[in-house]
């Protein structure tokens, strides 16, 4: 039996690059959950190839994929546009968001990881530079960016990717509270907060700042409809 050669090429490792599909649902996901496509916009496969650059194939898997999240609605041989927020979708997603998270800052309370605190302080201190520069895309990403940090912490990185997935309808409505006068401001303080409340061991007071972080949009939730009365789906 010959052996591989020593003088052979060495293998090369794998770069991942993301394929046509991903980048149109990477990009087609983000511009919804961004509000750049609103509530009740129609989206054209061909339209929407030409400003992407790829062929009418990836766009299409793409938006199957997006209505199997429930934030488009594909109708064979007629209309296809991103839906309206379904409140009752955005409810599930906060239930199952508190239910996984008041675990997770608990567990985080009662053994904070090495060097947790360090990663806790570079993430505020990020959201704050977001915040003072008025910029709600970035402090929005990066308020995303602090609970998944969390997830990794607490070895549960995976259901961070699914809760992404089911809370389309809640990270759309939470997008529009977001410019509030005083909403940033609120989230940082209350990530401060949940950041201490962790460091300090107060596995109780770290699930109260929680339960109102994750809550308080809901608590708007007349405020922002009569803003926006046309992003809302009827019920």
């Amino acid at each position: 039996m010959s052996k591989l050669s020593t003088a052979a090429a060495p293998l090369q490792p794998f770069e991942r690059r993301p394929s046509a599909g991903e980048f149109a649902y990477g990009s087609l996901r983000e511009a919804i959950l961004s509000l750049a496509l609103p509530p009740g916009t129609p989206l054209s496969r061909t339209a929407l190839a030409a400003r992407l650059g790829l062929s009418q194939t990836p766009v299409r898997e793409a938006l199957m994929r997006l209505q199997a999240e429930g934030l488009v609605e594909v109708v064979p041989s007629a209309s296809t546009h991103v839906v309206r927020i379904n409140l009752a979708s955005a409810r599930e997603a906060l239930f199952l968001r508190r239910a996984i998270e008041r675990e997770m800052v608990q567990q985080l309370a009662e053994a904070p990881p090495a060097g947790l605190a360090e990663r806790l302080r570079a993430h505020l201190a990020a959201q704050q530079e977001l915040l003072e520069r008025g910029d709600h895309a970035g402090f929005s990403a990066a308020d995303d960016a602090f609970h998944a940090m969390l997830y990794d912490a607490a070895g549960i990185g995976g259901l961070w990717e699914m809760v992404q997935r089911r809370s389309g309808h809640l990270a759309r409505l939470r997008r529009l509270h977001l410019p509030v006068p005083g909403k940033a401001r609120t989230v940082l303080q209350e990530h401060g907060a949940l950041a201490e409340t962790i460091l300090a061991g107060d596995s109780v007071a770290a699930e109260m700042v929680l339960r109102r972080h994750l809550s308080d949009t809901f608590g708007r939730l007349d405020e922002i409809r009569a803003a926006h009365p046309g992003y809302f789906a009827a019920g």
